[in-house]
């Protein structure tokens, strides 16, 4: 519409007025807003610049610059300062084998990698040696001398960089999400317009996320990277519902998540390789990810194949965290509370390895097409407190343990633990060594439904149960010299089911 309306607003004697008229209406209207790729605080790896002037009205100028060995992905931000003067330059990239993208006048930077891109550009591998930044100019005025800027960023593997306009933002919080979904990108469906079950467009699980209030999502189709390109096309329209580039690694052995990771990821594991799960954990984490066990109390077999954990010669405590709470499972055994709970795992990896995150995941299929139950959309939801709605932020917040998990989604309600000992004191997530002579002290927040029961448990095992009425900030003192490791709370609603579940705190002798 940009560069249509500059040759008509320009071009059209006797309609001048009728012309401007229209095209600023429709600029007003329709022109979509600079999408912004997020470039890095670094500085620039390659700066662009030259000069237009009427000389070029109409014409096509071509600008080298050469890609190093290495790059993983590319961004790039374009400005130039003849705007007011009716200037408009269109963009466009080429590599060596031809074409990557054409934008026109309407995005002031775009993002290329193996497995995402802007759109307007093609995803793909960043191929080493000489690419060129295209130029349209289908207008400059007569008079008028343009200048131009392109900053070029060389991502290696490793340098995250956040795609797309900024999030609506409430600072520290607790934000409430989905780590767990799958659309059409794998074996996703829903109801289509008539009414026949059909791969289900990514789109439409977004929607029913944003619906229902959520902060955040992860969509995790199985092994594929496919949904990338669709989440970076995606995210400007739902500016406050992050999006979340994730996969489940699906393999014979055991299912697990990644969170935060877009590149490549050789999935088949087998006792002699080519990947391995430790391989794999270790290529998530040096590309600035997490990895997350899923469902490991699931049998596997012809009803869920390699759902259980069985994983060769896996290191666990490569894990960052554990899906204790999967939506398909609590619907199966009606609750958290059952033979496929993923919280023994999870207990059993604290004493062993450390602290580990507990999460959750509805393991959606449907996009919301199902009752209002464990499964759909939200239900669990895991709700993390981070310092902003950021990528970085959540991630480094499931890292930290700073998590609950709401079975019923409930705006509100919640679960928050610390431990202290005398002047030490250790949140959820974290350790605590027993200071001489100080006893240990439990400090629980709960926000739940009016009949609800609070239990703090160590090792498993329930050591103090209090009525919690709506909301309640609950002290313990607890053994000075305890024989536990393993503090944790849970919340369970007039029903006696477990309803919130907190990540736990581990007391070192």
């Amino acid at each position: 519409m940009q560069r249509a309306c500059s040759k008509s607003c320009g071009w059209q004697p006797g309609a001048r007025a009728f012309w401007a008229v229209l095209c600023g209406l429709a600029l007003l209207i329709v022109a979509p807003a600079p999408l912004r790729a997020g470039p890095p605080e670094r500085a620039p790896d390659r700066t662009l610049a030259g000069t237009l002037t009427a000389r070029d009205h109409q014409h096509y100028r071509s600008i080298p610059f050469i890609v190093p060995r290495g790059t993983d992905a590319l961004v790039v931000t374009f400005e130039h300062d003849g705007r007011a003067q009716k200037t408009v330059i269109d963009l466009g990239l080429e590599d060596a084998n031809g074409l990557r993208g054409t934008s026109g006048g309407d995005k002031s930077s775009f993002m290329l990698s193996a497995s995402a891109a802007t759109p307007s550009y093609l995803a793909g591998p960043i191929i080493a040696g000489r690419w060129q930044l295209r130029l349209a100019i289908p207008n400059i005025r007569v008079g008028v001398t343009t200048h131009w800027q392109a900053r070029l960023w060389f991502l290696k593997a490793g340098e995250a960089t956040e795609v797309g306009p900024a999030m609506v933002d409430r600072g520290p919080g607790w934000y409430r999400g989905d780590l767990h979904l799958h659309t059409a990108h794998s074996d996703g469906t829903c109801l289509s317009q008539s009414g026949k079950r059909v791969p289900c467009p990514l789109f439409k699980t977004l929607e029913t996320a944003a619906a229902r209030a959520l902060d955040f999502v992860a969509l995790t189709d199985h092994n594929t990277i496919s949904q990338q390109s669709a989440l970076q096309e995606a995210q400007p329209w739902f500016d406050r519902l992050l999006l979340i580039p994730g996969r489940e690694i699906t393999t014979f052995f055991g299912h697990f998540n990644i969170f935060g990771v877009t590149a490549p990821i050789d999935f088949r594991i087998t006792p002699r390789g080519p990947a391995s799960f430790n391989a794999i954990a270790d290529r998530v984490h040096a590309l600035g990810g997490i990895i997350s066990a899923n469902h490991p109390a699931l049998p596997s077999g012809e009803i869920c194949m390699g759902c259980g954990w069985t994983m060769p010669a896996a290191d666990l405590s490569r894990l960052d965290a554990v899906e204790v709470v999967n939506g398909g499972s609590v619907l199966i055994q009606g609750g958290v509370e059952g033979a496929f709970s993923g919280v023994p795992f999870w207990t059993k990896l604290l004493t062993a390895h450390g602290p580990r995150t507990a999460i959750g995941g509805s393991d959606n299929h449907d996009a919301g097409d199902s009752a209002d139950l464990a499964g759909t959309i939200g239900r669990p939801t895991t709700v993390v407190y981070a310092t902003g709605l950021s990528q970085r932020a959540v991630l480094d917040g499931i890292r930290a343990g700073r998590v609950f998990i709401d079975m019923a989604g409930t705006p509100g309600s919640m679960i928050d633990l610390s431990v202290s000992s005398g002047t030490a004191r250790a949140a959820m997530g974290g350790r605590i060594k027993m200071r001489p002579n100080a006893p240990l002290t439990a400090m629980v927040t709960a926000k739940a439904v009016a009949g609800s029961t609070l239990e703090l448990l160590a090792d498993d095992v329930v050591i103090e149960r209090r009525a919690v009425d709506e909301k309640a900030t609950l002290s313990f003192t607890l053994k000075s010299r305890p024989d536990f490791r393993v503090i944790r709370a849970v919340v369970r609603g007039p029903d006696g089911k477990i309803a919130l579940l907190s990540n736990a705190v581990l007391i070192d002798p």
